[in-house]
């Protein structure tokens, strides 16, 4: 599968650059001293857990932009499942360039590897394809291009990419235009932007009822948060397919399951595939 099918490359090398030039500053003091400037290694990266590995080609693209003739070789693909002790990668050359590129590049494969884990976990115990699993804006500041990418790698769908390029209407909105019925009928007025997904959020059935009322034609999509399981399934069934269901409020790998057999729900997002992940264990590990 191809996960980098709409990936930005150009703001990915801007990033990683960035990245470079705050780890490295005027170089590596301690290879500058110790190390040979004609020195090669060889080295292997090796998994050191259980999950799925993400990000392999981020991690060669860092060696590239640290020394474009230090030879990577991926053993393995984005998406591939992995355990203790297998080995993802190999590398070969200048010793100072290895070391320069280490941290940083397994900084973004751990992290990866552990948003892509995740979100696969999370999709396992949901066991309901009829049900996508989706991230949101709570990412790491600069990192959200590459955490989006792993939760996408983890079989999970990428939600909005940022305030531009969907219109999501959550509770401040509603509460700075007077309530949820004064912003529907603000709504009904404007110019409806059929380039741009609109959905709204609603805290309560009273609100629920007031966009089934008053939101065909200008909501697509409706998200439920934080509603009680009594609740949730209520809506579902008045909702009837008007619109589309998004359902959120800590959903977590110890409570998802409880929203399996509910049928009627499109997406559930979590903010917990990028905010609370738990890196995966990967070593670089040069050979003697």
């Amino acid at each position: 599968m191809n996960y980098y099918k709409d990936f930005d490359f150009l703001t990915a090398d801007k990033l990683i650059k960035l990245a470079i030039k705050e780890d490295l500053g005027n170089g590596d003091v301690t290879a500058l001293r110790f190390i040979d400037k004609k020195l090669n290694s060889q080295a292997v990266v090796k998994v050191k857990d259980y999950g799925i590995i993400a990000g392999l080609k981020i991690f060669k693209r860092i060696f590239k932009h640290v020394d474009p003739y230090v030879k990577v070789r991926l053993l393995l693909k984005d998406g591939d499942k992995v355990k203790n002790g297998v080995i993802v990668a190999t590398l070969k050359g200048n010793t100072r360039s290895l070391l320069a590129a280490e941290r940083l590049s397994l900084n973004l494969l751990q992290r990866m590897s552990g948003i892509a884990t995740h979100t696969s976990e999370m999709i396992s115990k949901l066991n309901n394809p009829l049900t996508k699993i989706i991230d949101t804006r709570k990412t790491t500041p600069n990192l959200r291009i590459f955490e989006k990418l792993a939760v996408k790698i983890g079989g999970g769908k990428n939600h909005r990419m940022g305030l531009y390029d969907m219109i999501l209407i959550k509770d401040n909105h509603i509460e700075a235009n007077g309530g949820i019925e004064k912003l529907l009928s603000k709504m009904q007025r404007q110019n409806n932007n059929p380039e741009l997904k609109t959905e709204i959020e609603v805290r309560n059935i009273f609100e629920f009822e007031k966009v089934l009322k008053h939101g065909k034609g200008i909501i697509d999509v409706v998200l439920l948060d934080n509603f009680k399981i009594t609740d949730l399934k209520k809506a579902v069934k008045m909702n009837d397919g008007s619109f589309e269901i998004e359902v959120s409020g800590n959903v977590n790998p110890d409570n998802i399951k409880k929203y399996s057999d509910i049928k009627g729900i499109d997406y559930i997002s979590s903010g917990s595939l990028t905010h609370s992940v738990k890196s995966l264990d990967i070593s670089l590990e040069f050979l003697s």
